[in-house]
């Protein structure tokens, strides 16, 4: 119990930087006092964790976020459809599906969902009657996120696609 709630404080901790770029001593001390109670996996496991960090270009995190609009998509009303991109973007990506949540919304179309993963998620929102659909992507371990937009830019056929990636639990 005395972890979690540890952990919690430093869930809530504000960690965003001093305003005028410098921090007091007193401020730093707290924060790295703090950052010293998490687990340390600077390395990835290799005693048996299945923790799935990823590490990459120099780092250690828990996995990678992407965050994508489709402008000018089509396909955006139909269930059937979204249901299938989403299996096909899940196994294009070589992530495992657990489960497949989505709901079709009336008068307009719209369909907003998400596939659970064992992985994390991806989740989609649709406007048809503006042709838009925001998808988000979420995977740790060997899943390739990437792959997955690539497939759903196949189904959906935007005419343009903006795209930011996040990387998630990057290891201080």
């Amino acid at each position: 119990m005395a972890e979690t709630n540890r952990l919690s404080v430093i869930a809530t901790h504000d960690m965003r930087p001093p305003a005028h770029g410098f921090e007091s001593r007193s401020r730093h001390a707290e924060r790295t006092a703090s950052l010293a109670i998490l687990p340390s996996i600077r390395e990835p496991a290799d005693d048996g964790r299945l923790d799935h960090f990823i590490q990459r270009d120099g780092f250690l995190f828990a996995g990678t976020h992407l965050i994508v609009d489709l402008w000018h998509a089509s396909n955006l009303d139909d269930l059937q459809v979204v249901d299938q991109a989403l299996r096909d973007a899940v196994a294009g990506a070589g992530a495992t599906l657990l489960n497949i949540d989505l709901h079709h919304f009336t008068p307009n179309g719209g369909i907003s969902g998400v596939a659970v993963l064992a992985e994390s998620h991806i989740s989609i929102h649709t406007w048809p009657e503006i042709s838009y659909a925001a998808v988000d992507v979420f995977m740790c371990g060997a899943a390739q996120p990437h792959k997955a937009i690539e497939i759903l830019k196949g189904v959906f056929t935007p005419g343009l696609v903006t795209l930011a990636e996040h990387k998630r639990g990057v290891v201080l």
